[in-house]
């Protein structure tokens, strides 16, 4: 005879409960952590696409101001600037205009003076 013992059934025993699945609570936790993924993935995305389009402003910016920087000869700029100091240091100040406007109004009433003067049937 063997010594090993064989496992009974009893039919009128209840029957065992079936094996324990992972609890409800756990598997509804894994699918709001993956809601959550799915929800900071397409976030991502919406801000990526967001420094892309905002790069690529830059970057065209950056270029049209390159151009603009390129078109402007520094060197006929500063001579166009001179030209323009030299210009508006010629025009006369304030004192200028007031010496010639005294000159102006001495020298025509001296003339005045001297046409009645010399022509007195001129003026009648």
């Amino acid at each position: 005879m063997s010594d090993r013992i064989e496992p009974t059934v009893d039919p009128t025993a209840e029957p065992a409960p079936p094996p324990k699945a992972a609890p409800k609570s756990a598997i509804d936790q894994l699918s709001r952590i993956e809601e959550k993924a799915a929800r900071i993935e397409e976030k991502f995305a919406r801000y990526e696409a967001v420094f892309g389009r905002a790069q690529d402003n830059l970057d065209r910016a950056a270029k049209r101001v390159e151009d603009a920087a390129r078109s402007v000869d520094a060197v006929e700029l500063s001579t166009e600037v001179a030209n323009l100091r030299a210009t508006v240091a010629k025009v006369p100040r304030f004192a200028s205009l007031v010496a010639t406007a005294f000159i102006t109004a001495v020298a025509t009433t001296i003339l005045v003076v001297l046409v009645l003067k010399l022509f007195p049937g001129l003026v009648k």
